[in-house]
């Protein structure tokens, strides 16, 4: 009897030793993300960062939405999950999956060629003729990179930069080499206007409405227009900003750079890409936009991120990035005064963005750091 009671409290004491193990490790993988919350609201002081917000999402748990600072350095309302920053070139991946589900409805084919685009502005490059739909939104047009973004800057009108385009001779022909551009996204806002609507309209029609990004827009207006909206910040100094005017010229080309949209549209946008939203954005329509398309050596030296990318290329819209055997599907975004961020795995299941509104190079390691610390609790789980 002796014997039976202490064997009972001996397996009662292994138990409860089992369970406050499991609830250690469970708080324990739990905190790493508000430690990690804690680490960017320290760079972002240091740093003097006006505002950012980000949602780190794990598929089947909620998702997990940080703010930090103020819409304006100098007065201006704190920053909130409805809060729209500009995205800048993460507009890239919403042009894609747009692209994809104009496809999907054959309403264009990746083939479509650049004279069915621009009819009326030709592309006397050699090799020009072949060059596709695909080859835009895939950034291998062939063309030098970031071609004539100094006309953008300039405030040359959409029609004129597209000719200038025409104009060039490429370095390669067209889906041989990557190029990146903002210019020639320009294609898909003309070919939209000259068939009695715009990027903007097809926008809200196929992606926006149908996700419930309530908050969401394309242009200058629909950012002025947000009840709430972080102003633009531009360093003068090391790390001092000065609150700018929100520029115009990269909103002419939407496709490349003009999607707003604040952290609780990023977090639905997530949800969609890991299959959330399967009616509006199928599997098969993100899984094409995020297939290798043409290598990008170069992303694997890119600051914040060095020792982590084995390999890297670009897809439709995306970049694809082999992180220990990981595959990462990531964009970011830089325009005058905001810095954004967007990054998933499919097959982790989990995805993260970040919006801000300054210029600060802290995004690159903010982003690098959520990565490389979901990597090593995700290790030490396993």
């Amino acid at each position: 009897m002796l014997n039976s009671l202490r064997t009972l409290k001996l397996c009662l004491s292994q138990c409860w030793l089992v369970v406050m193990l499991f609830v250690v490790s469970q708080s324990a993988a739990a905190d790493w993300l508000d430690d990690y919350a804690s680490h960017v609201k320290k760079e972002a002081s240091k740093y003097n960062v006006p505002g950012y917000a980000f949602v780190f999402y794990e598929q089947g748990k909620a998702p997990r939405v940080y703010v930090y600072g103020r819409t304006q350095k100098k007065g201006g309302e704190s920053v909130t999950q409805d809060t729209v920053f500009r995205l800048a070139s993460v507009s890239k991946t919403f042009t894609a999956l747009l692209s994809a589900k104009l496809v999907e409805k054959k309403q264009l084919s990746w083939e479509t060629p650049i004279s069915t685009l621009l009819p009326d502005i030709p592309f006397n490059g050699k090799g020009m003729g072949a060059l596709q739909l695909q080859h835009i939104v895939g950034q291998s047009s062939g063309f030098m990179p970031n071609a004539y973004d100094n006309l953008i800057e300039a405030d040359y009108s959409l029609e004129r930069v597209l000719k200038s385009l025409g104009e060039l001779e490429p370095l390669c022909v067209p889906g041989e080499c990557y190029t990146y551009q903002n210019a020639l996204f320009g294609a898909l806002e003309y070919y939209f206007s000259n068939n009695n609507t715009s990027y903007s309209r097809q926008m809200q029609a196929n992606l926006f409405t149908p996700l419930g990004m309530n908050t969401a827009s394309v242009g200058k207006g629909g950012l002025l227009a947000s009840d709430s909206w972080a102003h633009p910040h531009i360093a003068i100094a090391r790390n001092k900003w000065r609150e700018g005017k929100v520029e115009s010229n990269y909103y002419r080309f939407s496709p490349a750079a003009g999607v707003n949209a604040s952290i609780s549209d990023m977090t639905i946008y997530l949800q969609a890409l890991l299959g959330e939203f399967p009616t509006v954005m199928s599997k098969e329509m993100v899984d094409f936009v995020t297939t290798e398309r043409v290598r990008t050596k170069r992303e694997t030296y890119r600051r914040g991120w060095r020792g982590m990318i084995d390999d890297a290329h670009y897809g439709l819209g995306w970049r694809i990035y082999d992180i220990n055997g990981m595959k990462l599907n990531y964009h970011g975004g830089w325009v005058k005064g905001y810095r954004a961020d967007v990054a998933f795995s499919p097959e982790r299941k989990v995805g993260y963005v970040m919006l801000m509104n300054a210029e600060s190079n802290m995004i690159n390691s903010a982003t690098a750091e959520l990565w490389k610390r979901y990597l090593k609790k995700a290790d030490a789980a396993n």
